[in-house]
């Protein structure tokens, strides 16, 4: 078995999460726990990089957002990244 893959990954919690080198079934446990935790910390401005794709993960991205009681607003990033990254305001403490 390889080692690499028997120890839970460590992710900066620094408010920008790419989900590229997540599975797609992952993503709701991971995106609300990653909300949770920047919360915690203080961020309340997060960058969530879903990539342009098909758009189905931007759509549950979104969707999950859209029900998180943490999540003040989002929308898709306006800049370079276009609609490939979303942008986050959560609500203060």
């Amino acid at each position: 078995m390889n080692e690499e893959f028997d120890h839970p990954v460590e992710l900066p919690i620094d408010g920008i999460l790419d989900l590229h080198t997540f599975n797609p079934k992952d993503v709701p446990s991971l995106l609300e726990e990653y909300i949770s935790l920047c919360h915690g910390q203080g961020i309340v401005e997060l960058r969530i990089i879903h990539g342009k794709g098909k758009g189905f993960l931007r759509a549950k991205v979104h969707s999950i957002l859209g029900k998180h009681p943490l999540v003040a607003s989002f929308s898709t990033d306006s800049g370079p990244s276009g609609w490939g990254a979303t942008l986050v305001h959560l609500k203060k403490s």
